[in-house]
């Protein structure tokens, strides 16, 4: 089968060519450092497989599967990545991605996956699936500190900048700062969304976040 490969790390390239050199199904036909490079070997080449970086310049790896199927490119699609976040996962799934990995599985995980995929069933590396089930399971809230869970219960409770920043005696630039920090570690896309999640686990009801 011919297999391509686009990451943006020279040392994962060439790493992933060295464990799939020996076996007799499997040729690398083409390497690519950033997504519109990767696009132009995927049409070029039309692989059978093509292995692909979630993060690297010029776009995700989510982002040129997109646009390779667009292009009526026909090949299985594996994600490689050094770390898989629970919004990862589900945009994977939701694209209907074939396989998701670790860049730190052993060489023959990875061989043996290609060789599922190829076949047409889908694997995601199993620590993944663990890891996302079990930060699913814990305090949502543990990674924040206490001054943004403090500007967090405000958000629930549909305070804006300029009230946080009076109430806690702190600047609106401050406030700002905090709520990019803590939607970063929620892994949010804005304040709303905060906001209702927060609700939901029982800030801005009259709740002690100390408790």
């Amino acid at each position: 089968m011919k297999i391509v490969i686009v990451d943006d790390h020279p040392v994962v390239r060439h790493g992933v060519v060295e464990s799939l050199s020996m076996e007799q199904d499997m040729e690398v036909v083409g390497m690519a450092s950033d997504s519109k490079e990767g696009l132009e070997l995927l049409l070029k080449t039309r692989p059978d497989v093509a292995i692909v970086d979630l993060k690297m310049p010029g776009g995700g790896g989510l982002a040129l599967i997109r646009q390779a199927r667009e292009k009526e490119v026909d090949c299985r699609f594996i994600i490689l990545t050094s770390y898989a976040s629970y919004r990862d996962v589900s945009e994977a799934v939701t694209e209907n991605v074939d396989g998701y990995m670790l860049k730190e599985a052993l060489p023959q995980e990875l061989i043996s996956a290609i060789r599922l995929i190829a076949q047409g069933r889908r694997y995601y590396d199993p620590e993944i699936v663990d890891s996302v089930m079990n930060s699913k399971k814990k305090d949502p809230f543990q990674e924040l500190t206490k001054r943004e869970l403090e500007i967090l219960e405000a958000l629930a409770c549909g305070l804006n900048n300029r009230a946080i920043s009076k109430d806690l005696y702190i600047s609106e630039n401050t406030v700002k700062k905090h709520i990019c920090n803590l939607l970063e570690k929620l892994d949010m896309e804005d304040r709303t969304q905060a906001a209702l999640f927060a609700f939901s686990h029982g800030l801005g009801k009259g709740k002690d976040i100390s408790d």
